[in-house]
């Protein structure tokens, strides 16, 4: 079968990726460059191809928060900034099974344990490192969520313990591209996120690593972001759009708003899918502040596949119930391949309570269901 949008690039960019070639920085150069309607169509086309019609769930806790030695200048849990929110140690890995077990209530099909650190050190913190693996096992043996993590810079044989205890995904974001990743970050480089996500790889984990759109990049930064998540080989790319928080850089900078339009967050997303046509491409952080409640469909309609559900490391999201009915009004359905959950029982206890616990956030209010 052979795909015609009636535009020359994109539909020569179709045909290469559906023969199994990986488009390149200049493919997409030109990709981003070409009309948004088109470009969403072929993407969307191109995730039907590759992927099975359902979009994935992720659900996180913030298990250590603030107070994180490094100045990512768009992160307000750095100590080098003044944003007033909550820090605390490392949970208890009890509290964090029950951020889990609402995770899989919710019907995320993983969930993903965060600090906000350099990174876990075992040889530095040993009873945090002890505490780290007992709550990988906690969720491994007591829930039907698929356990990842986010725990900063790694050694070889810390990654080799994370991948024998059945850590399925190391999430570690570029954030941006090699390029523009100086304006955003001093105390280390673009190379040192990228050599942790290599050393993940060869412990035998599959890496979740991508971007947060409207931080004053290029859209050529956007591409050069894809491109070299190319050669690091991720199967998950969450694309997260600034949300910025008062007190960090970022919203000094941009006046408090991402610097984005929807046009370009769409467009973003489908060359994306162009360029990692295997990969879930996630949408993640600030979609709820960056698009109206009548346009988050679209970049499921633009080859995104995949979401992160409920509420984010310090900022709120949205329910699960409405997320589940964006993903509907795409036309796609929720992933129930780990997690055999029920779309409908999830969007009826959404409706019967506004006020409904979802799994991620500070996780300093941990409720057990009775």
């Amino acid at each position: 079968m052979v795909y015609e949008t009636g535009n020359r690039t994109i539909d020569d960019a179709v045909r290469r990726v559906l023969d199994g070639e990986r488009l390149d920085r200049r493919d997409g150069l030109a990709l981003i460059a070409q009309p948004v309607e088109d470009l969403a169509a072929a993407a969307d086309y191109v995730r039907s191809q590759f992927g099975d019609g359902t979009v994935d769930a992720c659900s996180i806790v913030n298990a250590k928060a603030g107070n994180c030695a490094e100045d990512c200048g768009f992160c307000a849990q750095s100590a080098h900034f003044d944003t007033g929110i909550d820090d605390y140690g490392f949970l208890d890995p009890e509290e964090i099974l029950e951020a889990a077990k609402r995770a899989e209530r919710d019907g995320a099909q993983r969930f993903g344990i965060v600090v906000a650190e350099k990174g876990v050190s075992k040889e530095q913190r040993p009873d945090e490192w002890d505490d780290v693996v007992r709550a990988i096992r906690l969720v491994r043996d007591e829930t039907d969520v698929e356990v990842d993590a986010s725990l900063g810079i790694l050694t070889e044989e810390e990654a080799e313990i994370l991948a024998d205890e059945g850590l399925n995904h190391y999430n570690h974001n570029v954030e941006t591209s090699p390029n523009y990743f100086p304006e955003i970050v001093d105390t280390h480089s673009f190379e040192d996120r990228v050599h942790t996500l290599e050393v993940a790889r060869e412990a035998g984990m599959d890496l979740c690593a991508g971007v947060i759109l409207g931080m004053g990049e290029s859209p050529t930064d956007r591409v050069d972001a894809a491109v070299a998540l190319q050669d690091v080989g991720v199967s998950s790319l969450p694309v997260n759009i600034l949300n910025p928080v008062a007190g960090t850089p970022l919203a000094e900078d941009l006046g408090g708003s991402a610097d984005i339009t929807t046009e370009e967050i769409v467009e973003t997303i489908a060359v994306y899918r162009l360029l990692h046509p295997e990969a879930r491409v996630r949408l993640t952080g600030g979609r709820e502040v960056n698009l109206d409640a009548d346009e988050q469909h679209l970049p499921f309609e633009a080859g995104a596949d995949g979401m992160l559900t409920g509420d984010y490391l310090t900022t709120e999201g949205q329910s699960p119930g409405d997320d589940i009915e964006i993903v509907e009004r795409a036309g796609l359905e929720p992933n129930t391949e780990a997690n055999d959950f029920d779309p409908e029982a999830v969007k009826e206890r959404t409706a019967d309570d506004a006020a409904v616990d979802t799994a991620a956030g500070t996780a300093t209010e941990v409720q057990t269901d009775d």
